[in-house]
């Protein structure tokens, strides 16, 4: 029996184990590692989700402890199972684990895309923050202008009781409270639940495949940072970000969502650089000659500009993109700059428990406040430091809106971004798969 550990991050990881090992006699997965997300170490797979392999469970430990779990168990492989890490990450953990004896491996992509009875179109990207939600947001609602029922299946985040989040369904935003979402659930499940939209998501994905087929005719796989799917997509579309050119070639596994897709869209035009654009361009031609390439926009929701004017503005933006996405600017600090704000406050010096922890552990994150979520504690650090900043204005540029979960004790605008109309082209390539 080959012993594996796989390293993750509460998600993609345990879809691999799943998938691919769970009632598979001839290995044996020692634990999981987990990194990137806080709270997520110091517990177990549990029993109910494992199998009868692992009547105990699966141990969860940091993955600070890899070197020790690799020496002390006699570990024949390590495979890697998280996404949007740099190669040249890839390539360090690559040499740690070999340096230990140990054959390093990367997650079987196809082996964990299961094959569905009806259409799914999946939504990837190269990057976080690239713009997925609201490329499947339009995808959802050109599939209800076809007349087809059309649920959305998130990536995993199942950052509490695993066994409760197996299948998790979501059509209100009662459920939301009912599953005890943190920020950044809610982040992604709220906007397709405003637009009518039913969201499945949790840790068993064949059950919720399963579930899922008998309501949808058509499921729109909406993944998580830039990781890729987890159904085998009839139509494979990934979003590109020209504020970040090079990094479609740089980053796992987003390379291969971008040699594997059908269709590259390139957005955030009207903002990027034309120089930029072109990079982009370039690289997808490069990697993926034959995917069609279409060039979209989204654009700021900003209800009243005029109050951003002259202001000294705290801008909050997506916790995951801000911090591990690298991306160092959003929503907020693109309309404040915009809109002709005096200044962008720096939270830094107001930053209060997990929060500051966050600045320590994320020093290039500019002069935004990432809102960072996953548990209790971090939303209540949130608010205070949020209320303590010396500011104007606050612009809460979040998916969701933030004030449903913590008060804001000064003036405060909500900025959201939208996938602006296009020529058709998606249109298309929907209609042609479902028709």
């Amino acid at each position: 029996m080959k012993k594996l550990i796989i390293m993750g991050a509460a998600g993609r990881d345990f879809h691999v184990f799943n998938a691919c090992y769970r009632d598979n006699p001839k290995f044996d997965v020692v634990a999981f590692t987990a990194t990137q997300i806080p709270y997520i170490d110091d517990r177990r797979y549990p029993a109910a989700l494992a199998g009868a392999n692992y009547p105990d469970g699966i141990p969860i430990h940091a993955e600070d402890e890899l070197e020790r779990l690799l020496q002390e168990n006699d570990i024949d492989e390590a495979i890697f199972a998280y996404s949007d890490i740099s190669l040249d990450y890839l390539e360090e953990r690559r040499k740690w684990v070999e340096a230990n004896g140990v054959r390093f491996s990367t997650f079987d992509i196809d082996a964990t895309m299961l094959p569905s009875s009806k259409p799914v179109i999946a939504v990837t990207a190269v990057r976080t923050g690239c713009g997925k939600s609201q490329t499947a947001r339009r995808i959802t609602q050109i599939l209800k202008e076809l007349g087809k029922k059309t649920v959305v299946v998130r990536h995993p985040m199942p950052y509490g009781n695993l066994v409760s989040q197996a299948v998790q369904r979501f059509e209100s935003y009662e459920d939301l409270d009912r599953h005890d979402c943190t920020i950044e659930e809610r982040e992604e499940y709220e906007s397709h639940l405003q637009n009518g939209v039913i969201v499945y998501a949790g840790v068993d994905y064949a059950a919720i495949l399963s579930q899922a087929e008998q309501e949808a005719d058509v499921i729109v796989w909406d993944g998580g940072n830039n990781d890729t799917p987890f159904f085998k997509p009839d139509l494979w579309i990934t979003v590109v970000d020209p504020h970040r050119p090079g990094h479609e070639l740089e980053y796992f596994p987003g390379t291969e969502n971008l040699a594997r897709a059908d269709l590259v869209l390139v957005n955030k035009i009207g903002s990027a650089r034309k120089e930029d654009i072109e990079v982009v361009r370039e690289n997808v031609s490069t990697v993926n000659p034959d995917a069609k390439i279409v060039y979209r926009d989204s654009t700021l929701d900003v209800p009243d500009p005029d109050l951003i004017r002259g202001k000294r503005v705290l801008a909050i933006e997506d916790g995951p993109t801000t911090t591990h996405g690298g991306m160092p600017f959003g929503a907020g600090s693109l309309a404040a700059t915009m809109h002709g704000a005096a200044e962008l406050v720096d939270p830094r010096p107001w930053a209060v428990g997990d929060i500051a922890e966050t600045f320590e552990r994320y020093p290039e994150i500019g002069p935004l406040l990432p809102a960072m979520g996953y548990g209790e504690a971090q939303i209540r650090d949130l608010q205070a430091t949020v209320n303590a900043v010396d500011c104007d204005l606050v612009l809460v540029a979040t998916p969701i809106d933030l004030t449903r979960l913590i008060d804001i004790d000064k003036p405060h605008m909500r900025i959201s971004y939208h996938l602006l109309s296009e020529d058709g082209t998606l249109s298309e390539a929907v209609t042609r798969l479902v028709s």
